[in-house]
């Protein structure tokens, strides 16, 4: 470790962008669900070091030198690994798709290591030779990751955090921390081993010192688990049960290539199937739910839909699916705009009670930013519809249907905004549905399940989830799996919301903590750099 410290402080040029963009990737193999969390611990320091060998740099080029590019190498590298599993998506269209995805990939990945480049040229500007300089990286890198999490509508996949939660017991801690929170506890605790090498007069039991630091945190945090897992009680309800269809719909892709009555039939029978010799089917169901594009075509196109749905539901159950929707003005007989992506709830009469339309659409995914620009260049976004989706309303996210308890309605990625949910203090349980077939044969799909498990943690809410090609399941308040279909499987999955808990600290005070931590951390790193001498 001596000389890999001593050759990245010493590196500069193309062989330190090199060796950056390898301890990038390298730590971006700690995401989930890979959770290789020694690879942080390897990768880290070698930031940490070419900051303390980086030249120093006058006017501009102090934001925009040789700090921003050691970030910006280390984040390149590490997003390309991290989202890798996006190229899934271009083999849907293939032909010059598939020439275009490492590029498109790359670009991505570049993009977004913009943010860790603008953390390390900031940390650089307050960088001190002691022991607080981890300190001060830390602190920029976590702010780095709160902007890429909201700025731009936000991109919050493989925050940081994420790399110390492979288990059941060390994602609790999220519940009084919040993802971002650990955040900053894992960078802190990545960059420990940048203060043992390279070797110097201390003894080696002094320069071990943080290190067994850092083994007492993730103790400290693996012990909180272990006591809110076993002395937490958690109860299912008793007045909803669930449905959980997963159809593998892939017409998704191609909203022309839609066969509604092959489609419909498909769904009703996966609705009806008997699980055992017991299973009434939906008699004793009170909600029946097909996720996300399960209805990849409008209602009104095949009006034999609902009357058919009407059939099939008992008086007492009620259809949750995710469907294309139009915008009508009132009066008016023709769309006005771009459809939403939405959720419907309908009854035993056949008819649209309720619903919530989208409102955090993915960039690219399901909108084109700046579309006339990237139109003429040949770019359009993955979901089908020329116009794009309309964004709705994220305060209607909170869905109130007859004798059913009030939950929260979050579509695809919207599950993965820490602390921006909606009106989580309203509802009763978390209810995600979502269409990953894009990324099959990826690591997406589990990332994506493992997001949203941590969301049901911090607010100490149970989870369902119906996904169309997986992973559907269900989790407790705790973030556990009660219940869950294999991935790609067509089949249907009887759960039972489990009562939320009284409270979690991260759902009382959100990220106020995190807030007096970032404060703190900048003014430690404003007092250790006083001291330093540096030529202006």
């Amino acid at each position: 470790m001596t000389w890999l410290a001593e050759t990245a402080m010493l590196s500069h040029g193309w062989r330190r962008f090199l060796l950056l963009v390898l301890a990038g990737a390298i730590a971006g193999l700690s995401v989930p669900p890979l959770f290789v969390v020694p690879a942080v611990f390897v990768a880290f320091p070698v930031w940490v070091w070419c900051l303390d060998g980086a030249e120093q740099a006058r006017g501009w080029r102090r934001l925009l030198g040789p700090a921003f590019t050691i970030g910006f190498a280390f984040g390149w590298g590490y997003f390309t690994v991290a989202f890798h599993w996006l190229g899934a998506a271009f083999f849907v269209d293939g032909g010059l798709m598939l020439v275009l995805m490492p590029f498109a990939i790359l670009a991505l990945a570049a993009l977004i290591a913009c943010f860790w480049g603008v953390a390390s040229a900031l940390a650089h500007l307050l960088w001190s030779n002691g022991a607080w300089r981890i300190v001060t990286l830390a602190t920029f890198l976590t702010m780095a990751e709160w902007a890429r999490g909201h700025v731009l509508t936000g991109f919050p996949f493989d925050l940081l955090g994420y790399a110390l939660t492979p288990t059941d017991e060390m994602m609790q801690i999220t519940s009084v921390i919040g993802i971002y929170g650990l955040t900053l506890v894992a960078a802190l605790l990545a960059m420990t081993p940048a203060l043992i090498w390279p070797a110097d007069t201390r003894s080696l039991s002094r320069r071990l010192l943080p290190l067994f630091l850092a083994l007492l945190v993730i103790a400290g945090q693996l012990a909180y688990g272990y006591n809110r897992l076993t002395g937490t009680t958690s109860t299912e309800r008793t007045d909803i049960a669930l449905r959980l269809v997963q159809p593998l719909v892939y017409e998704h892709s191609d909203f022309g290539n839609v066969d509604p009555v092959a489609l419909i039939d498909r769904l009703l029978m996966l609705s009806d199937m008997r699980m055992d010799p017991t299973d009434q089917g939906l008699a004793d169901i009170t909600h029946l739910v097909w996720p996300e594009s399960s209805l990849p075509f409008f209602l009104a196109t095949y009006p034999e839909a609902l009357a058919r749905i009407a059939r099939l539901l008992p008086d007492t159950t009620t259809l949750l699916t995710g469907a294309p929707r139009q915008q009508y003005e009132p009066g008016a007989t023709q769309a006005s705009g771009p459809p939403f992506n939405s959720v419907l709830a309908i009854d035993t009469s056949g008819e649209v009670i309720a619903s919530y339309d989208k409102s955090h659409l993915v960039p690219f995914g399901e909108f084109l930013p700046y579309g006339p620009f990237f139109a003429s260049l040949g770019i359009k976004q993955f979901v089908p519809g020329a116009e794009g989706w309309a964004h709705g309303d994220a305060r209607r996210r909170l869905m109130s249907l007859p004798a059913t308890p009030p939950f929260l309605a979050l579509i695809c990625y919207e599950i993965l905004f820490s602390g921006d949910l909606g009106d989580t203090a309203g509802a009763q349980f978390l209810f995600n549905i979502t269409n990953d077939a894009w990324f099959d044969g990826s690591i997406g799909p589990a990332q994506h399940a493992h997001h949203a498990r941590i969301r049901a943690v911090e607010e100490g809410m149970s989870l369902v989830r119906s996904a169309n090609s997986g992973l559907t399941f269900a989790t407790d308040p705790l973030g556990r799996i009660t219940a869950e279909i294999a991935p790609r499987q067509m089949a249907a999955l009887d759960v039972r919301p489990h009562e939320r808990l009284s409270g979690t600290v991260f759902s009382r005070l959100r990220h106020w903590p995190l807030l007096v931590a970032l404060l703190a951390g900048l003014l430690i790193s404003l007092f250790a750099a006083r001291g330093r001498r540096r030529p202006l």
